[in-house]
Protein backbone atom coordinates (compact mmCIF):
# COMPACT_ATOMS: atom_id res chain seq x y z
CA UNK A 1 0.00 0.00 0.00
CA UNK A 2 0.97 3.55 -0.76
CA UNK A 3 1.53 6.02 2.53
CA UNK A 4 -2.09 7.69 1.70
CA UNK A 5 -3.83 4.11 1.31
CA UNK A 6 -1.77 3.49 4.57
CA UNK A 7 -3.08 6.76 6.02
CA UNK A 8 -7.02 5.90 4.97
CA UNK A 9 -6.74 2.50 6.38
CA UNK A 10 -6.14 3.86 9.66
CA UNK A 11 -9.21 6.77 9.15
CA UNK A 12 -10.98 3.67 8.12
CA UNK A 13 -10.89 1.37 11.24
CA UNK A 14 -11.64 4.50 13.41
CA UNK A 15 -14.94 5.26 11.76
CA UNK A 16 -15.62 1.90 11.49
CA UNK A 17 -15.55 1.32 15.27
CA UNK A 18 -16.99 4.13 15.55
CA UNK A 19 -20.04 2.91 13.23
CA UNK A 20 -20.82 -0.30 15.98
CA UNK A 21 -20.32 1.94 19.22
CA UNK A 22 -23.56 1.29 21.31
CA UNK A 23 -25.91 4.35 22.01
CA UNK A 24 -24.84 6.43 24.55
CA UNK A 25 -27.54 8.31 27.11
CA UNK A 26 -28.55 11.15 25.50
CA UNK A 27 -29.17 9.05 21.67
CA UNK A 28 -30.92 6.21 23.87
CA UNK A 29 -33.48 9.41 25.48
CA UNK A 30 -34.02 11.02 22.12
CA UNK A 31 -34.75 8.00 20.33
CA UNK A 32 -37.40 7.06 23.01
CA UNK A 33 -38.31 10.90 22.71
CA UNK A 34 -39.15 10.03 18.96
CA UNK A 35 -40.49 6.92 19.19
CA UNK A 36 -42.94 8.08 21.85
CA UNK A 37 -43.98 11.13 19.64
CA UNK A 38 -44.25 8.75 16.81
CA UNK A 39 -46.72 5.90 18.52
CA UNK A 40 -49.02 9.28 18.57
CA UNK A 41 -48.75 9.31 14.91
CA UNK A 42 -51.83 7.56 13.20
CA UNK A 43 -50.82 4.68 11.06
CA UNK A 44 -52.48 5.66 8.40
CA UNK A 45 -50.35 9.45 8.44
CA UNK A 46 -47.21 6.85 9.11
CA UNK A 47 -48.28 4.64 6.01
CA UNK A 48 -49.22 8.15 3.83
CA UNK A 49 -45.43 9.72 4.50
CA UNK A 50 -43.68 6.20 3.77
CA UNK A 51 -45.49 6.45 -0.06
CA UNK A 52 -44.28 9.75 -0.04
CA UNK A 53 -41.03 9.97 0.64
CA UNK A 54 -40.44 6.50 -1.66
CA UNK A 55 -41.57 8.07 -4.35
CA UNK A 56 -39.71 11.09 -4.10
CA UNK A 57 -37.07 8.61 -3.35
CA UNK A 58 -37.42 6.66 -6.34
CA UNK A 59 -38.28 9.65 -8.66
CA UNK A 60 -34.79 11.08 -7.61
CA UNK A 61 -32.99 8.07 -8.12
CA UNK A 62 -34.33 7.49 -11.49
CA UNK A 63 -33.73 11.49 -12.57
CA UNK A 64 -30.58 11.25 -11.13
CA UNK A 65 -29.30 8.05 -12.86
CA UNK A 66 -28.86 10.04 -16.57
CA UNK A 67 -28.01 13.38 -15.35
CA UNK A 68 -24.93 11.21 -13.69
CA UNK A 69 -21.97 10.04 -15.54
CA UNK A 70 -21.35 6.47 -15.92
CA UNK A 71 -18.78 4.06 -14.10
CA UNK A 72 -15.63 5.29 -14.84
CA UNK A 73 -11.96 3.92 -15.62
CA UNK A 74 -10.78 3.23 -11.80
CA UNK A 75 -7.66 5.21 -10.90
CA UNK A 76 -5.74 5.66 -7.94
CA UNK A 77 -7.47 6.37 -4.30
CA UNK A 78 -6.02 9.24 -3.72
CA UNK A 79 -6.86 10.84 -7.24
CA UNK A 80 -10.46 9.90 -6.75
CA UNK A 81 -10.58 11.14 -2.79
CA UNK A 82 -9.35 14.49 -4.30
CA UNK A 83 -12.49 14.47 -6.84
CA UNK A 84 -14.98 13.55 -4.05
CA UNK A 85 -13.66 16.41 -1.82
CA UNK A 86 -14.52 18.89 -4.48
CA UNK A 87 -17.73 17.24 -5.20
CA UNK A 88 -18.46 17.23 -1.70
CA UNK A 89 -17.43 21.01 -1.21
CA UNK A 90 -20.04 22.06 -4.15
CA UNK A 91 -22.62 20.55 -2.96
CA UNK A 92 -22.34 21.65 0.72
CA UNK A 93 -22.06 25.60 -0.68
CA UNK A 94 -25.31 24.62 -2.71
CA UNK A 95 -27.32 22.87 0.12
CA UNK A 96 -26.36 26.11 1.77
CA UNK A 97 -27.30 28.71 -0.09
CA UNK A 98 -30.75 26.36 -1.06
CA UNK A 99 -30.91 26.42 2.80
CA UNK A 100 -30.55 30.42 2.93
CA UNK A 101 -33.30 31.27 0.45
CA UNK A 102 -35.49 28.59 1.79
CA UNK A 103 -35.61 29.36 5.50
CA UNK A 104 -35.40 33.18 4.84
CA UNK A 105 -39.08 32.09 2.77
CA UNK A 106 -40.61 31.03 6.06
CA UNK A 107 -43.05 28.35 6.63
CA UNK A 108 -43.98 27.53 2.68
CA UNK A 109 -40.23 28.10 1.55
CA UNK A 110 -39.43 25.79 4.36
CA UNK A 111 -41.34 23.05 3.91
CA UNK A 112 -39.90 22.80 0.15
CA UNK A 113 -36.56 22.16 1.49
CA UNK A 114 -37.30 18.98 2.23
CA UNK A 115 -37.82 17.77 -0.99
CA UNK A 116 -34.84 19.73 -2.34
CA UNK A 117 -32.24 18.78 0.09
CA UNK A 118 -32.79 15.32 -0.65
CA UNK A 119 -32.66 15.53 -4.04
CA UNK A 120 -29.24 17.58 -3.43
CA UNK A 121 -28.23 14.55 -1.15
CA UNK A 122 -28.76 11.66 -3.90
CA UNK A 123 -27.25 13.15 -6.98
CA UNK A 124 -24.17 14.05 -5.04
CA UNK A 125 -23.88 10.46 -4.05
CA UNK A 126 -24.56 9.60 -7.17
CA UNK A 127 -21.23 11.62 -8.21
CA UNK A 128 -19.80 10.11 -5.31
CA UNK A 129 -20.44 6.51 -6.51
CA UNK A 130 -19.29 7.30 -10.40
CA UNK A 131 -16.00 8.77 -8.98
CA UNK A 132 -15.12 5.34 -7.40
CA UNK A 133 -15.57 4.03 -10.11
CA UNK A 134 -19.55 1.81 -9.13
CA UNK A 135 -22.22 2.29 -12.28
CA UNK A 136 -24.99 4.10 -10.81
CA UNK A 137 -27.26 2.03 -13.82
CA UNK A 138 -26.49 -0.92 -11.39
CA UNK A 139 -29.90 -1.14 -9.14
CA UNK A 140 -27.79 -2.54 -7.18
CA UNK A 141 -25.27 0.07 -6.21
CA UNK A 142 -28.12 2.21 -6.14
CA UNK A 143 -29.55 0.04 -2.98
CA UNK A 144 -25.94 0.84 -1.94
CA UNK A 145 -26.97 4.69 -2.05
CA UNK A 146 -29.99 3.98 0.09
CA UNK A 147 -28.26 2.29 2.93
CA UNK A 148 -24.83 5.33 2.34
CA UNK A 149 -28.32 7.40 2.95
CA UNK A 150 -29.47 5.69 5.96
CA UNK A 151 -25.73 5.59 7.81
CA UNK A 152 -25.41 8.96 7.49
CA UNK A 153 -28.90 9.52 9.15
CA UNK A 154 -30.14 7.59 11.49
CA UNK A 155 -29.74 6.41 15.20
CA UNK A 156 -27.06 4.94 16.73
CA UNK A 157 -28.78 1.68 17.22
CA UNK A 158 -30.61 1.70 13.30
CA UNK A 159 -27.03 2.86 12.15
CA UNK A 160 -25.42 0.00 13.21
CA UNK A 161 -27.55 -2.59 12.14
CA UNK A 162 -27.22 -1.00 8.48
CA UNK A 163 -23.53 -0.72 9.12
CA UNK A 164 -23.25 -4.57 9.54
CA UNK A 165 -25.64 -5.22 6.09
CA UNK A 166 -22.96 -3.11 4.72
CA UNK A 167 -20.46 -5.31 5.24
CA UNK A 168 -19.40 -7.64 2.28
CA UNK A 169 -21.49 -5.69 0.06
CA UNK A 170 -20.42 -7.02 -3.36
CA UNK A 171 -21.24 -10.80 -1.59
CA UNK A 172 -24.15 -9.95 0.49
CA UNK A 173 -25.78 -7.78 -2.81
CA UNK A 174 -26.21 -11.35 -5.05
CA UNK A 175 -29.43 -12.36 -2.54
CA UNK A 176 -31.11 -8.87 -3.00
CA UNK A 177 -34.03 -8.96 -4.65
CA UNK A 178 -34.38 -6.83 -8.24
CA UNK A 179 -37.52 -4.48 -6.86
CA UNK A 180 -36.87 -1.52 -5.47
CA UNK A 181 -40.45 -1.91 -3.73
CA UNK A 182 -39.16 -4.54 -1.36
CA UNK A 183 -36.50 -1.80 -0.22
CA UNK A 184 -37.09 -1.08 3.69
CA UNK A 185 -39.23 2.14 3.23
CA UNK A 186 -40.51 2.57 6.29
CA UNK A 187 -37.60 2.53 8.76
CA UNK A 188 -35.59 4.68 6.24
CA UNK A 189 -38.43 7.74 6.33
CA UNK A 190 -38.48 7.36 9.96
CA UNK A 191 -35.38 7.22 10.77
CA UNK A 192 -34.93 9.78 8.40
CA UNK A 193 -37.66 12.17 9.96
CA UNK A 194 -36.40 11.47 13.32
CA UNK A 195 -32.49 12.35 12.64
CA UNK A 196 -33.38 16.05 10.83
CA UNK A 197 -37.14 17.22 12.59
CA UNK A 198 -35.09 19.29 15.67
CA UNK A 199 -32.58 20.01 13.62
CA UNK A 200 -34.28 21.43 10.67
CA UNK A 201 -37.29 23.12 12.94
CA UNK A 202 -35.42 26.55 14.00
CA UNK A 203 -35.40 26.70 9.89
CA UNK A 204 -39.05 27.53 10.18
CA UNK A 205 -38.98 30.20 12.20
CA UNK A 206 -38.85 34.02 11.06
CA UNK A 207 -35.63 35.97 11.32
CA UNK A 208 -33.32 33.35 12.17
CA UNK A 209 -34.86 30.72 9.50
CA UNK A 210 -32.37 31.72 6.78
CA UNK A 211 -28.81 31.25 9.07
CA UNK A 212 -29.74 28.28 10.49
CA UNK A 213 -31.02 26.66 7.31
CA UNK A 214 -27.44 27.77 5.56
CA UNK A 215 -25.45 26.54 8.48
CA UNK A 216 -28.00 22.98 9.28
CA UNK A 217 -27.76 21.80 5.63
CA UNK A 218 -24.24 23.03 5.29
CA UNK A 219 -23.28 20.38 8.19
CA UNK A 220 -25.55 17.51 6.80
CA UNK A 221 -24.11 17.43 3.28
CA UNK A 222 -21.02 17.23 4.74
CA UNK A 223 -21.84 14.28 7.04
CA UNK A 224 -22.94 12.49 3.88
CA UNK A 225 -19.95 13.04 2.20
CA UNK A 226 -17.82 11.64 4.59
CA UNK A 227 -19.74 9.21 5.30
CA UNK A 228 -19.99 8.02 1.83
CA UNK A 229 -16.56 8.69 1.82
CA UNK A 230 -15.66 6.41 4.19
CA UNK A 231 -18.33 3.83 3.01
CA UNK A 232 -16.65 3.44 -0.64
CA UNK A 233 -13.02 3.04 1.32
CA UNK A 234 -14.70 -0.07 3.23
CA UNK A 235 -15.34 -1.73 -0.09
CA UNK A 236 -11.92 -0.61 -1.96
CA UNK A 237 -10.73 -2.21 0.81
CA UNK A 238 -12.29 -5.22 0.70
CA UNK A 239 -11.67 -5.70 -2.93
CA UNK A 240 -8.26 -5.65 -1.82
CA UNK A 241 -8.59 -8.01 0.87
CA UNK A 242 -7.22 -5.65 3.49
CA UNK A 243 -10.18 -6.03 6.07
Amino acid sequence: MTIYEQVMMQELQVWQRRMMRKPGIFNRLSKSVQDKVNSWIPEKVHRAITVTIKQMIRGVLFGAKFTTRDKKTPVSLEESDKVVEEKIKIYRNTAAAEGAITGAGGILLGLADFPLLIAIKIKLLFEIAATYGYSVNDYKERVYILHIFQLAFSSAKHRKNVFMTMKNWDEKSKSLPEDIHQFEWRPFQQEYRDYIDLAKFAQLIPVIGAPVGAVVNYRLIRKLGFTAKMAYHMRWAEEQHLV
